[in-house]
């Protein structure tokens, strides 16, 4: 990624999905019928991912078939099931430090399936990204004890969207980013209605609010958000992505103290600044300007720029002047200056041939005398 414009413009619109999920929880919270969880996700993903299909008329081919039930399932329709589980029976900042968990198993599937080794900044970017988002919502104390099913469950859905996000970098999808998304959207939708049918039963009654923050859920919070996501994904890669996700946790900390009074304090401020410094660390225009400055030898700073086209030389050459006295005649002219760029060779040439003519004719002359 050589403009890091471009690069930046990038992140900004992967991050802008997992701002959109950080709100989930408090319109979740203030506007959606309570102890319906699965019914809240089917409802996220499959209408809209229905409405797309509908729109774009493209319909999978051979592979994609299945492919697309398999991403659907393990980016949204299992992954949504089993974080339902764990917020249900773990505490909710436990819960939000295992989906941050996320940046790390992610690089460990991608060294799996993709054979990519992650940087060291992107694996000390996801460890600090991590112990910020312990420290942002981990104040408040563990106010339940930690149930074994709940814990499997988040870290399941973890591993799972994890090998979502790679095998989506892996497979190369056919289509554009739109139609894909599609795809999975209507995929997990499918996935998750008998689940939740099984579980939770016929669906409840809606009032006014709760039908637009499903609608806020729906349109922004699943089919925007994922076709930036998968976006993301596919120009970022799913390490780089996976740690923007860490966007989410403190984007929901951050709606919870104004929209729920939840309090905020210096220990947040400094798990905020922790969280976005490393989102910021792991993105290629930064990594790239780092390799560059840990690589660049001290000597070579100054030379370098002083090298460039239409910049003063780093020091002045020394012109080579014909001498009349007898050792001068005898011994030949050698310059041992050398060139530090390419095209000063041609210069040292002309120098040492103008020498080399101007010292023939004066041992000439001494030998006469």
């Amino acid at each position: 990624m050589e403009d890091s414009r471009v690069g930046w413009g990038t992140v900004a619109l992967t991050a802008l999905p997992a701002a959109i999920w950080g709100s989930t929880y408090a319109v979740t919270q203030q506007w959606l019928p309570p102890g319906r969880p699965l019914f809240a996700a089917t409802v996220r993903a499959l209408p809209v991912g229905l409405l797309m299909l509908v729109w774009l008329r493209r319909l999978p081919r051979r592979d994609w078939w299945w492919r697309s039930l398999v991403l659907g399932s393990l980016n949204i329709g299992l992954f949504y099931a089993l974080l339902f589980v764990a917020a249900y029976r773990l505490p909710s900042g436990l819960g939000a430090t295992l989906v941050a968990t996320a940046p790390m198993v992610t690089m460990a599937v991608a060294r799996l399936v993709l054979a990519s080794r992650p940087a060291r900044i992107s694996l000390a970017a996801g460890l600090v990204g991590l112990f910020g988002v312990a420290l942002l919502v981990l104040q408040n104390g563990l106010d339940r004890p930690l149930d074994p099913v709940g814990l499997a469950a988040g870290l399941l859905a973890v591993v799972l969207s994890s090998f979502g996000f790679v095998l989506t970098k892996k497979w190369a999808p056919p289509a554009d980013v739109v139609t894909v998304t599609s795809w999975q959207l209507v995929g997990g939708g499918l996935v998750l209605l008998p689940i939740g049918l099984a579980v939770e039963g016929a669906p409840p009654a809606l009032d006014l609010a709760a039908v637009g923050a499903l609608l806020y859920l729906g349109l922004a919070g699943s089919g925007l958000a994922y076709v930036l996501w998968f976006r993301g994904l596919t120009v970022l890669g799913p390490t780089a992505a996976s740690i923007i996700g860490l966007v989410n946790p403190v984007v929901g900390v951050l709606l919870g103290v104004v929209l729920l009074g939840e309090h905020f304090g210096a220990v947040h401020l400094v798990g905020l600044v922790l969280v976005v410094a490393s989102v910021v660390a792991a993105q290629d225009p930064v990594r790239a300007r780092l390799a560059r400055l840990a690589h660049r030898p001290a000597y070579g700073r100054g030379l370098a720029s002083a090298t460039r086209p239409g910049k003063a030389e780093a020091w002045p050459r020394t012109p080579t002047t014909p001498s009349t006295s007898s050792s001068s005649a005898s011994a030949p002219v050698v310059n041992t200056w050398q060139a530090p760029w390419p095209n000063a060779a041609s210069g040292c040439s002309a120098s040492t041939t103008a020498s080399s003519a101007v010292s023939a004719p004066t041992g000439a002359a001494s030998r006469r005398r």
